[in-house]
């Protein structure tokens, strides 16, 4: 080995153990030896018959190869890859791809050590998580498929068939707590016949569906009495019997439909770590005829040259077309706000799985009440009604919370479900910087939710609106304002008694398709453009008024349909005297695009002219048929955006230039909570003597409304 690859491999080493070990104590050794059984028989004859050569290869792009070469210029026998961003694959290679035995490692601390198949996971394997979590069994292409066992860092334990990732099957789920379930799943949820036994001695045997009991069986009690029956979580199709035992103890004053909301409250069956990029994701440097491994960056269109900000870069700059990386740092054990995630996880835990009876949609007035709040106090022994924990002793206050267990039931949200994205086994993530007004935000492991840090003046703008926003989301299904679940103190104990106060929010970007580009549209022009330096702006970089150069354009019925629904949600929020707000845009560039006219491209209607359809010719994978049924106003919308140039830095709306491409529309109302007090009253007197007054934020709600619905119906045309 030279001296000079020789000091490469030894910095590299050097810097990805230091990135492991931040994310996983146990890292070992990135050149540590392991054996590499062959392929099979067939592929050791043409081995043996090949001219194979030992290299050591450092590319241009900072990865670098060592091991076994073909005459074909790729990898053959057994070598080892590491990619520049922390990557690493050392095993047995087939012609330039990765098959038979080796181990893949992540920059995480993550390890897969087993079979492949043409570069995917695919055999018998292990695979480690960042976070300790442990699957040991049969995969098929990435997937977790067959026989196997997951073993998470908390104690939990599950073991039987697996199918697509997801339990399936005959299994067995063993909980630290000691409750355990035995029987049929579905899906990733019990569903089937099968026995539930929890710690306390109390058992049910009989049918489940979704996680909880439906159909025939029997709840039995330590003591020996039981319900018999028959179990299902609508109150009308269940019809079960109590039958008391001698014991003195004696349990006829539990009502079967609480029953399960209590005892299932702390079984969460918590999914598998999820894997950002996969080994067949990876891409490598050499040449390779069949281009499976060669995605290159996909540049839209030539430059454009204007006088205005960003316009002399492509229409989406320069990016590959793969899946946007998380947001945000993990929550793990010795974050400053450690702590403050747990109080919060197992406040809504318990909120969340509190027994209740189902609450119509038409809500008494009393609910609504300012007063409307529940504390609990959660001290770390536990208590009659609180679990012990490994946090400080805190109390948490849950805010009218009929109110939002209604506004969840709305929003077709299972509670279970619920839980599980909040305080499943996967923690949170806190986003890099706050907000402008200094909020923290928190996003779920699985993306579906957001959770923001309040200040107070926000938590009584949301009580005071309550009955008129859930008025408003009951009557307006396709609404675009911001989707609340719920609102929650967390009091800390100690000399200080600092409470922070949480709302958990809809993610507008919850979606397999990446979102390329984001805007956060107001209306305003001073100080709306983004101040970062054009080499730092990426898919994660929030975009405002003055950096967006191109206009949005909506089918005619999509259009209409956008036009009514804007002007009475701002109608809504002008009632309620608020301003403020923006509309937050997520882009999904199509990979289709070639320089595609206005009448050209892959994206057609059918025969009726108004649903799309994706041409035979298109093969991309988020252009899928199948995705077509998900869409709705704001989520998962087909559009094509027109590329505009502005004569001047301050204009709001450049000029189209006819330059189209196809695109997939997320879009939302969002920044609801600001009333226009006395602070923005004053804010806006003293601004409007330094600048144009139609140009700043802080404006009265009425004037608010009207400049934001000018400037949406400026950039948001009908596609004539």
């Amino acid at each position: 080995m030279s001296k000079d690859l020789a000091g490469i491999l030894k910095s590299w080493e050097v810097k990805v153990k230091k990135s492991q070990a931040s994310a996983k104590k146990r890292a070992v050794g990135m050149f540590t030896t392991m054996s590499v059984a062959h392929v099979d028989e067939e592929s050791c004859e043409t081995e043996a018959a090949a001219e194979l050569v030992h290299v050591e290869k450092i590319f241009s792009n900072g990865d670098i190869y060592m091991g076994q070469w073909v005459a074909e210029n790729c990898p053959h026998g057994s070598g080892k890859y590491l990619w520049a961003d922390g990557c690493m694959y050392f095993g047995e290679w087939w012609k330039g791809r990765m098959n038979g035995r080796g181990k893949f490692s992540w920059p995480s601390g993550a390890t897969y050590e087993g079979r492949f198949k043409n570069c995917y996971m695919d055999g018998e394997g292990t695979f480690t998580g960042s976070l300790n979590h442990t699957y040991k069994g049969c995969w098929v292409m990435n997937k977790k498929h067959g026989k196997g066992s997951m073993s998470y860092a908390n104690g939990d334990h599950y073991e039987g068939d697996w199918r697509k990732g997801l339990y399936d099957g005959e299994g067995s789920y063993n909980w630290n707590s000691g409750n355990r379930y035995t029987g049929q799943w579905k899906k990733g949820k019990m569903s089937g016949n099968g026995i539930m036994v929890w710690a306390n001695g109390n058992r049910f045997d009989g049918s489940w569906e979704c996680g909880f009991p439906k159909g025939n069986g029997a709840f039995t009690f330590e003591g020996g009495s039981y319900y018999l029956g028959v179990w299902g979580k609508d109150q009308k199709e269940q019809h079960v019997k109590f039958y008391p035992s001698s014991s003195t103890v004696n349990h006829d004053d539990w009502d079967p439909n609480q029953l399960f909301s209590f005892e299932m409250s702390e079984c969460f069956v918590y999914a598998a770590e999820s894997v950002s990029v996969f080994p067949s994701d990876k891409v490598f440097s050499w040449s390779n005829s069949d281009g499976k491994h060669q995605k290159q960056p996909v540049r839209m269109n030539p430059k454009i040259e204007n006088n205005g900000r960003r316009q002399s870069i492509d229409a989406f700059g320069s990016y590959e077309l793969e899946k946007t990386q998380k947001q945000g740092v993990t929550i793990c054990k010795g974050h400053k706000n450690y702590e403050l995630m747990l109080n919060l996880q197992l406040g809504i835990r318990h909120s969340v799985g509190r027994p209740s009876s189902p609450k119509p949609l038409d809500l008494k007035p009393t609910v609504f009440d300012t007063k409307e709040k529940l504390w609990t106090r959660f001290p770390p022994e536990g208590s009659k009604h609180t679990p012990p924990h490994q946090s400080c002793d805190f109390k948490f206050k849950d805010y009218c919370p009929s109110v939002f267990r209604t506004l969840r039931n709305l929003f077709n949200v299972d509670p279970v479900d619920y839980m599980l994205s909040i305080c499943g086994n996967e923690a949170l993530r806190e986003l890099s910087s706050p907000g402008k007004s200094g909020c923290f935000f928190y996003m779920t492991s699985d993306n579906k939710y957001m959770i923001k840090t309040m200040k107070k003046a926000e938590v009584k703008v949301l009580r005071r609106m309550l009955p008129a926003y859930f008025q408003h989301m009951k009557s307006y299904e396709n609404t675009l304002v911001t989707k609340f679940f719920g609102l929650h103190c967390v009091k800390l104990s100690g000399s200080s008694q600092r409470k922070v106060r949480f709302v958990v929010m809809g993610n507008l970007f919850c979606t397999d398709v990446p979102i390329n580009r984001r805007f956060d549209l107001k209306g305003s022009s001073h100080g709306r453009i983004t101040d970062k330096p054009e080499s730092e702006i990426d898919a994660n970089t929030t975009l405002k008024d003055l950096d967006l150069n191109y206009i949005f354009r909506l089918q005619k019925d999509q259009f209409q349909e956008f036009y009514r629904q804007v002007n009475t949600d701002c109608k809504f929020l002008e009632q309620e005297r608020i301003m403020d707000y923006s509309l937050l845009v997520g882009i999904s560039v199509q990979a289709c695009n070639q320089d595609l006219s206005a009448d050209e491209g892959n994206i057609e209607l059918d025969s009726s002219g108004s649903s799309p359809r994706v041409s035979s010719a298109d093969t991309d994978a988020s252009l899928d048929p199948t995705r077509w049924a998900s869409i709705r106003l704001g989520v998962n919308m087909p559009a094509r955006v027109e590329l505009t140039v502005r004569s001047h830095e301050n204009q709001l709306v450049g000029e189209p230039t006819q330059e189209f491409y196809n695109v997939i529309l997320f879009f939302g109302i969002i920044d609801i909570l600001q009333d226009y007090d006395i602070s923005k009253k004053l804010e806006h007197a003293y601004k409007a003597f330094q600048y144009n007054p139609t140009s700043i934020s802080a404006v009265d709600p009425i004037q608010y409304s009207k400049r934001f619905r000018d400037f949406i119906f400026s950039v948001f045309k009908e596609d004539g």
